[in-house]
């Protein structure tokens, strides 16, 4: 009989020690009765989600997480985005992520969201720089909210291409987080992308859209760049087991696509705190009587992390264990179903930037020893008996291969 499984993944929720919460992290000090329920009744450990040598992001992140191995398969964020929208790439494309930003007058980066920009706005934006800018060697193209995607097109150009991944970049000039090639070829890339940001600049300063906002959209910055993606099939990697995703941002709805998992839909869900999560954990335990593992991503807390907002963070980790766990742990009590729950990455609050350090994880269900652990956390998680795990180790853990 082949194991269920659901992982309740909190993007960037894990997080430093801090004085101001009694030396506790955001975790430690919120009211998570629901993850401390998986650590009590089950195991806890760490969990390497950011290889050496590969960009701190959600992407290799999450990638990890599924046992994807990013140390051999990443293909760029650009790309596993791309796959979300149904963008087809041609042998020759090269997609990038393309962020609508607010830099300041004074030429610092100060919001790697614009405000986060509504995805109507957005929309209406990115449409008219296709407008503006579109052409036979770029598209641009509308994701949600400042999640957005740019294509060049035609072999003159690469994706070996330096960036700086721009919510890990804020508060610093502009002048310091230039694209470089890495090549000289990838030279002419770098060139027409900083030409095409420069007249873009122009573009958005005057758009009514941007006009009396605090944080206007007034810049695209495009990054993590890749060619057409290749990951490992779900099934084929895990023994035929079936696999479904729910989260509401294009990176990891686009890991779904790419690895012919089933990527579910929810009405609402917007990738920040006003999401849908009831529609979320209710999909989650309609989904779980058809496949053997669900992936169920949490965006908002990650998002409050880059703000730097403490308050809402704490907000957000106790809006997820009551709103997104708790309910589906109740739902789904008594059933042979193996729960797991973690972050992809830390971001503290204090750096508003991903970290490498490994992630706290816990485990319950049939066949995972009660290891004694009382709470989930980042200070006992290491103390656990899931020990220290990588690679796909966590994945056939919780599927029991």
């Amino acid at each position: 009989m082949k194991q269920k499984a659901i992982i309740f993944l909190a993007d960037g929720m894990a997080d430093d020690p801090l004085m101001e919460l009694g030396g506790k992290t955001p975790l430690e000090y919120a009211n998570t009765p629901a993850m401390d329920s998986i650590a009590k009744r089950g195991a806890s450990g760490t969990f390497l989600t950011l290889p050496d040598g590969l960009p701190t992001s959600s992407d290799v992140a999450n990638m990890s997480v599924l046992g994807f191995e990013p140390e051999y398969n990443y293909p760029g964020r650009g790309p596993i985005e791309a796959a979300a929208q149904g963008i087809e790439l041609d042998e020759d494309d090269i997609a990038w992520r393309c962020n609508l930003v607010y830099v300041s007058d004074d030429g610092f980066l100060r919001d790697y969201s614009a405000g986060h920009i509504s995805p109507e706005d957005a929309a209406v934006l990115m449409a008219d720089l296709e407008t503006a800018f579109g052409s036979d060697e770029v598209t641009f193209y509308s994701g949600v909210s400042y999640r957005n995607l740019l294509v060049l097109h035609g072999k003159r150009f690469s994706p070996l291409v330096d960036y700086f991944k721009p919510d890990s970049s804020q508060d610093i000039l502009l002048s310091e987080l230039r694209l470089s090639a890495q090549t000289p070829e990838a030279q002419e890339t770098v060139d027409f992308l900083i030409d095409l940001e420069e007249r873009a600049a122009k573009f958005l300063a005057n758009h009514p859209i941007n006009l009396k906002k605090k944080s206007p959209a007034n810049r695209i910055w495009p990054w993590s760049p890749g060619r057409r993606p290749a990951l490992p099939d779900f099934s084929q990697k895990y023994q035929q087991r079936t696999g479904a995703i729910i989260s509401a941002v294009d990176v990891i709805r686009g890991l779904g696509m790419c690895s012919n998992m089933q990527v579910i839909e929810v009405p609402g869900a917007t990738g920040f705190v006003d999401t849908n999560y009831d529609g979320k954990a209710q999909a989650a335990i309609k989904a779980i009587e058809e496949k053997d593992f669900v992936y169920l991503h949490l965006e908002a807390i990650d998002e409050c992390s880059h703000l730097g907002d403490l308050k809402l963070k704490i907000q957000a980790i106790e809006e997820f264990d009551a709103k997104i766990v708790a309910p589906v742990l109740a739902a789904l009590e008594g059933k042979e179903i193996r729960f797991a729950v973690l972050p992809d990455h830390p971001v503290p609050i204090k750096l508003r930037a991903h970290t490498t350090t490994p992630v706290p994880v816990a485990m319950m269900g049939p066949g995972i020893d009660v290891d004694g652990i009382e709470s989930f956390s980042e200070t006992l998680a290491p103390k656990g008996g899931l020990g220290y795990m990588s690679g796909d180790g966590l994945m056939k853990r919780l599927l029991g291969l």
